[in-house]
């Protein structure tokens, strides 16, 4: 099971995490930036985590970022890390990441699920024979019970 981060795991403020401006902090349980813009998971993306490890999924993070230390920051922050076993996040086409994946876990193509928000990253995931959902409006609870059963 593998992850988009912007717009598809989190909202950071309307605009992709690389667009933020740290250093970024964690106050009254939300997590800002500089300029207080508030970065948090969709709704429904802890409890889905917390269902999906205890399914035994394991879950990856593929994110096309120009700041993947900042990707990782807010991740620790946002207490979200945890849940993954693998990351490939960096500024490359998801058709590195996800041969990085499968090198590392040794899951082929077909066996993963991918949820993003765009269709660029869907059809280059896609041609490889990744199952992909398209995330509208940020991740929700329905599009990973559409997929699979817990």
């Amino acid at each position: 099971m593998v992850f988009d981060l912007d717009f598809t795991l989190w909202d950071a403020g309307g605009v992709w995490c690389d667009c933020l401006q740290p250093p970024f902090s964690k106050r009254d349980g939300r997590v800002l930036d500089a300029a207080k813009a508030w970065v948090r998971p969709y709704e429904e993306i802890p409890e889905c985590l917390l269902d999906l490890a205890a399914a035994g999924l394991d879950l990856a993070i593929a994110s096309r970022t120009t700041q993947p230390q900042w990707a990782r920051t807010l991740l620790d922050l946002l207490g979200l890390r945890e849940h993954f076993a693998y990351e490939e996040i960096y500024p490359s086409s998801k058709v590195r990441h996800f041969a990085e994946l499968k090198a590392a876990t040794g899951y082929q193509y077909g066996e993963m699920l991918f949820f993003d928000d765009e269709m660029r990253n869907i059809e280059e995931a896609g041609e490889l024979g990744v199952r992909c959902v398209h995330v509208r409006n940020g991740f929700r609870r329905e599009l990973l019970d559409a997929e699979i059963s817990l």
